[in-house]
């Protein structure tokens, strides 16, 4: 280095202190962790330690495999999170020194599923005790025969409460499924579109549950109606205006502390939208001569209407259900990229791993460090589920936990 004047080639006195650069770097790469275990011979003939004696073999999450934790961590990451096929994965590794098989890896999933089933069921039955619940289904395709299927089309279903995400994936599209997730709870609220199926439950049916539609897909019909017949569009985007105000005066609402003078305020902003809005409807379904192309969405806003109002009571209610349509994102993408799932086990898998994932995010958990500590459990109890996998979840750890395992980055991160 230089450290002299270029001019008269004089040199450099010292300076206190050090003027310092940081740049972020990603490395990343595979490696083998050896472990030395000495080895020892009995030196005695009572015959307790019969032949060579040595160490017990490192814990592993999946026994007598040679793919440690971090490998499980990574693979479960890039496909159940970040939506990439297993393929480009193990093409990803190659250019880090690691060449694994398809079949290795297909092999290890299936035997991690029987891990992650205890800690999935906690999460189920957390998501059982909330009181509102976002539902919605999308199509998935499991490529295996199913008694009484035909095709590969199943249906993944999501269940999104304050601190849980629930994935369940059925072979069919009926009540059955949201009935026999949520079980038999005292009372709550789900928000859904207006699937038809849902209005089946016998939690509906016996009140227990009261159903809120989503304003998003009226106001959806609305659109709908002024894009495809342009002599409808200043009617149309009317009602679009109109749905527009009465969200904007409820997230007013909603904002607004509770017993107070804002509240109630805004609380009558609500209601007297809401009450003018149905004579409204009325009065147009009246017209004689009625635009084919109205009445039908009329007819809709009419039938769902007593769903459509339950935030007016409930104002802890959404309007829309939206949050559902938004949990499933990392799921669509996964469908997209890897099609489905190729075995029965492998779409369990898949519904296991957006639970948690889904879970561990309304929580602001790392999943990578979250993961790794629940698979390090699962290979120190010899290959099987941890004793107590509950103790792992969110709403079981303490605050120091939470503030280790958390995404966000130290306060002192300078990035």
């Amino acid at each position: 280095e230089q450290q002299r004047c270029a001019g008269c080639g004089q040199p450099f006195a010292a300076f206190p202190g050090t003027d310092d650069t940081t740049v972020l770097e990603i490395e990343v790469r595979a490696h083998r962790r050896i472990s030395r275990r000495r080895r020892y011979r009995p030196t005695c003939s009572c015959g307790t330690h019969p032949g060579i004696v040595t160490m017990p073999t490192p814990a592993r999450v999946i026994p007598k495999s040679t793919l440690g934790v971090s490998v499980w961590v990574t693979l479960l990451l890039d496909k159940f999170l970040f939506s990439r096929p297993t393929f480009r994965l193990l093409e990803d590794l190659r250019t880090h020194g690691l060449n694994l098989s398809q079949g290795t890896l297909t092999d290890g999933l299936q035997r991690l599923v029987p891990l992650f089933e205890p800690v999935s069921n906690q999460v189920v039955e957390h998501s059982q005790e909330q009181a509102l619940w976002h539902a919605d289904e999308t199509r998935w395709l499991v490529f295996a025969t199913w008694e009484g299927e035909v095709g590969h089309r199943w249906y993944l279903w999501v269940f999104h409460s304050a601190d849980t995400g629930v994935f369940v994936l059925p072979p069919g599209r009926s009540h059955e499924t949201p009935a026999e997730h949520l079980g038999p709870v005292e009372e709550g609220v789900l928000i859904v579109d207006r699937y038809a199926a849902s209005q089946a439950m016998a939690q509906v049916k016996a009140g227990t549950i009261l159903l809120a539609f989503c304003w998003a897909h009226v106001r959806r019909d609305f659109l709908s109606v002024a894009r495809s017949w342009p002599d409808q569009e200043a009617w149309a985007l009317g009602w679009v205006e109109r749905i527009g105000a009465l969200s904007d005066g409820n997230d007013r609402r909603r904002d607004a502390p509770r017993a107070t003078a804002e509240f109630a305020a805004c609380d009558r902003e609500v209601r007297r939208s809401v009450a003018a809005m149905e004579p409204h409807r009325e009065a147009e379904l009246a017209e004689p001569g009625l635009h084919p192309a109205r009445r039908p969405v009329l007819e809709g806003l009419r039938h769902h209407w007593p769903g459509l109002t339950v935030f007016v009571e409930h104002p802890e209610v959404p309007m829309d259900n939206n949050t559902a349509e938004r949990s499933e994102r990392g799921p669509v993408m996964g469908r997209k990229n890897y099609y489905g799932s190729g075995a029965v086990w492998s779409g369990r898998l898949a519904a296991m791993l957006f639970s948690l994932f889904q879970t561990l995010a309304l929580w602001g958990i790392n999943p990578r460090i979250w993961l790794t500590a629940y698979l390090t459990a699962c290979a120190e109890s010899g290959g099987r589920a941890p004793a107590k996998p509950e103790a792992l979840l969110p709403w079981h750890l303490t605050e120091d936990q939470r503030r280790a395992w958390s995404l966000e980055p130290p306060s002192d991160d300078s990035s």
